[in-house]
């Protein structure tokens, strides 16, 4: 139990940051929510239509649907190189004995780069002409007929613009889950050697049991962030070639600031931050789900 002056320090520390909270992140949402029972253009006066913005995006707007589909796919791909690749690393990783921060800082650096030089480079890497460097490495092993402009095929661009986005954090993930780890008893590992146990075994009886619950936390930090991912994509096509890679943060962006419709755009916004709370809850039901059965 903290004594009064304990929590009168704890309050003096904990005021700002939440105070900060408050006005960056609370504030601006909930005024996305006033502003999507309006419509609005940015000048003149607004309108109120109750729920006729939400109706639109339900129901007559076939491209929020497109970009809801597309935002899946994107996070399906982000999520399978944050987690699935970054835990393959921080695994493999604890096996390294010579050169260890020398990979950890390479891994990491994609995550401090900008976002615009990423776009760049991806952009350069899936190029056709001149010969990028995805097209001439399948030209290299003979499959020049897969060569393709991977961010104006239809059938690829999505896929393209959301690779970047799970390479760029994949390291900074790969040391979340490697730093915990190396935590896992290593009387544990060595009980489980001693038995006869492979390492695979070592790794999902012992190691993944071990990390969930930071796995689990690491997973609701990638899913949220892929689901408001917006700066690669929109750099890479803008959402093209038409609506092929259109995510609803792009649509949002578009629909304010070269429709100006605020009111519209807000209600995209709104559904974005409802998409963010209901992947934090069903990956608390998992976790929850772990622990009892545990």
């Amino acid at each position: 139990m903290l004594t009064n002056r304990s929590r009168t320090a704890v309050l003096v520390f904990l005021l700002p940051p939440l105070g900060l909270y408050l006005v960056a992140v609370v504030g601006p949402i909930l005024h996305s929510l006033v502003l999507s029972f309006f419509e609005w253009d940015g000048l003149s006066a607004m309108t109120f239509v109750g729920l006729d913005n939400y109706r639109q995006m339900l129901f007559d707007d076939d491209i929020f649907w497109k970009a809801t589909g597309h935002g899946l796919v994107y996070l399906a791909v982000s999520l399978f190189f944050q987690l699935v690749v970054a835990l393959l690393l921080a695994n493999l990783l604890t096996y390294v004995r010579r050169g260890r921060e020398l990979v950890k800082t390479a891994y990491l650096l994609p995550a401090i780069v900008s976002t615009v030089a990423i776009a760049l480079m991806f952009r350069r890497i899936y190029s056709l002409e001149p010969l990028g460097l995805v097209n001439a490495a399948l030209g290299a092993v003979g499959l020049d007929g897969l060569q393709r402009p991977w961010l104006s095929d239809l059938d690829t661009v999505l896929v393209a613009v959301s690779a970047p986005e799970g390479w760029r954090f994949a390291g900074l993930y790969m040391l979340i889950l490697y730093a915990a780890l190396i935590a896992v008893p290593k009387e544990l590992e060595e009980a489980a050697r001693l038995d006869g146990a492979s390492e695979w075994r070592i790794f999902t009886q012992i190691r993944f049991p071990y990390i969930r619950p930071v796995f689990l936390t690491t997973a609701i930090m990638a899913a949220t962030y892929s689901l408001r991912g917006f700066d690669i994509p929109y750099l890479l096509t803008n959402g093209g070639p038409g609506h092929a890679s259109e995510l609803l943060t792009t649509y949002m962006y578009k629909t304010a600031f070269t429709s100006t419709n605020f009111g519209y755009a807000s209600t995209l916004s709104v559904f974005i931050v409802l998409q963010c709370v209901v992947a934090v809850l069903l990956i608390g039901l998992v976790r929850r789900s772990g622990r009892y059965a545990s």
